[in-house]
């Protein structure tokens, strides 16, 4: 049975969730013994642990010119001293050329069948990736389980799919008859969907698999050849993503080069030259506006997101409670290191509706500090919410905060996390501000920083809202309203902006996150990034219909 075959079933699936954007996660969430085994995890953990201070020689990537890697444990501060197979630029070119002539040969069904067994391999190692995030990045052992694991595979199978199906949405020939009176012109047509050539995907400290995937399988199924040029801070969870990928090439006699690691340092990097080499035709990029600005001003197909600030309007509600609660969960939870993270939150001078009253600005802000501070003071929840800090630099930005001219309502600190005692913590800060302070909040203060800006009334609120998305980009927008007409008033003013509102979360639900299959994560229509995943336009543009045709024969 071919792989295409053996995997239908799960793409038909697929492309029917896309459509209809209801629940469907094809890769379960929960690490539950009964799902992935009752060893999984242990196994996970010790297969992690058995490789630090070692080589990865997983991949079937011959003759390195040397073995790298620089990546160090936010939980422990020291390296992890795994070494992974280096090459010269011209040597990674070369073979992805090579590489790309024969993948843009296999048919697009046959390529979805290989890359969705690729996800099925990996869904045994979700445990082991895991660790490998947590000790790269710093998530909390459960969101780094769920981002890098199961929510990554979906959306790399969701790319698969919105792929599969654009290769299928036109017939591959068809006999073209025009009636020309006394006779017909008929031309046999035929249409290919050809690839670009060779994509690079660049990957970011925090989020190195699930940022990434969507890229990396997206130019894969339309038959692109793949450089994963992961940070080197993180680069483990994507070495076994493609380590995976090229077991199952291999096993289809098909040259693992199709997708290859492609590693470096900080202090010599190959990201530019990669980018900027002519064969490099497609290229994908997670991280910081500047670099992301610059991709995109290069002659090829580029996917970006970068950075934005996030903004959480406050007008009414029902419980305010609930409220201060989820936002407040939502600024500790990874340490507020998530591209979709809220950082400016606008309220009224004149306070909050609630059914008891107003909520002043003062009443809200202790509310929100107080939430803040039983959270990162439960020993159960604090320290596997907030996570390690991936960059010493988040942690010096928080530190120099105060500078920034405001009323520190909350300052960072750091607590113990029982398991890791030289975990690098910072809790979040909070700072109050004026509307009229704008210099002060019109940018991305990347980490866990939440600033409270007072308003004349809501109408401001939404206006600055709309100001930053437009002008700096914003990913995620929360608003708290219990009135109608001010709910689509704020809909439309962010749909202007190009961004998606989150409206009245409370519970377990928050800004934060994004479903696949469901949720346009970033939308491509601000400066937060050019590109969504994952649309119509996600997956097009890495390759190009050309037709042919010549007369039928008598």
């Amino acid at each position: 049975m071919s792989l295409y075959k053996k995997h239908k079933d799960t793409l038909d699936k697929a492309v029917k969730a896309l459509h209809e954007r209801t629940f469907f996660a094809a890769y379960p969430e929960h690490p539950s013994p009964k799902v992935y085994g009752e060893t999984a995890d242990a196994d996970g953990r010790k297969k992690f642990q058995s490789g630090v201070g070692k080589k990865f020689e997983e991949l079937k990537q011959d003759n390195p010119s040397s073995w790298i890697g620089v990546e160090e444990s936010p939980y422990m501060q020291t390296p992890l001293n795994i070494q992974y197979p280096a090459f010269e630029i011209d040597t990674l070119i070369e073979r992805g050329n090579t590489a790309f002539h024969q993948w843009r040969k296999v048919s697009a069904d046959e390529r979805a069948g290989i890359l969705v067994e690729s996800l099925e391999r990996l869904k045994g190692r979700f445990f082991e990736i895991a660790y490998a995030t947590m000790h790269t990045t710093g998530q909390g052992y459960m969101m780094a389980f769920q981002a890098s694991g199961p929510h990554a595979a979906d959306r790399a199978l969701e790319a698969i799919a919105a792929g599969y199906e654009e290769l299928n949405r036109f017939p591959s020939s068809a006999v073209w008859d025009k009636p020309m009176g006394k006779y017909n012109i008929t031309l046999d047509k035929e249409w290919r969907a050809v690839p670009k050539g060779i994509g690079l995907v660049i990957g970011c400290s925090t989020f190195p698999t699930w940022n990434s995937v969507t890229g990396v399988y997206a130019s894969l199924v339309t038959g692109n050849s793949v450089l994963v040029k992961p940070h080197p801070g993180a680069i483990l969870p994507m070495a076994i993503f493609v380590a995976e990928i090229q077991n199952v090439l291999a096993e289809n006699d098909l040259d693992p080069n199709i997708c290859q690691l492609a590693v470096d340092t900080f202090d010599k990097t190959i990201t530019k030259d990669l980018a900027e080499h002519a064969d490099v035709k497609v290229i994908d990029f997670t991280g910081n506006s500047k670099f992301g600005s610059y991709l995109e001003g290069l002659d090829k197909a580029v996917f970006t997101e970068k950075t934005g600030v996030n903004s959480v309007i406050l007008d009414s509600t029902d419980n305010i409670d609930k409220v201060a609660a989820n936002l407040a969960f939502s600024v500790t939870l990874y340490s507020g290191q998530m591209c979709t993270a809220p950082q400016n939150f606008y309220i009224p001078e004149g306070g909050i509706d609630t059914p008891d009253g107003k909520v002043s600005f003062d009443d809200f802000a202790a509310k929100f500090v107080e939430n803040i501070n039983g959270l990162v003071d439960n020993p159960k929840a604090g320290p596997f919410v907030l996570g390690a800090v991936q960059n010493k630099m988040t942690c010096e930005r928080v530190e120099k905060i105060g500078s920034l001219g405001a009323e520190v309502l909350l300052e960072s600190r750091t607590i113990e996390n029982p398991m890791f005692k030289d975990a690098r913590i910072a809790t979040p800060a909070v700072l109050a501000l004026s509307a009229s302070d704008k210099e002060k909040y019109s940018e991305e203060l990347f980490g866990p920083i939440a600033l409270l800006i007072k308003t004349r009334d809501t109408a401001e609120s939404v206006a600055l809202a709309k100001e930053m998305a437009i002008s700096h980009g914003a990913i995620s927008c929360g608003a708290y309203t219990t009135d109608a007409t001010t709910r689509e008033m704020i809909a439309d003013e962010m749909s202007l902006a190009a961004t998606p509102v989150s409206f009245n979360l409370v519970g377990g639900i928050y800004m934060n996150q994004n479903a696949g299959f469901s949720d346009f994560h970033v939308t491509g229509g601000n400066p937060a990034g050019n590109a969504s995943f994952t649309n119509p336009e996600y997956v097009i543009k890495r390759f190009t219909w050309v037709g042919h045709r010549e007369p039928v024969k008598a």
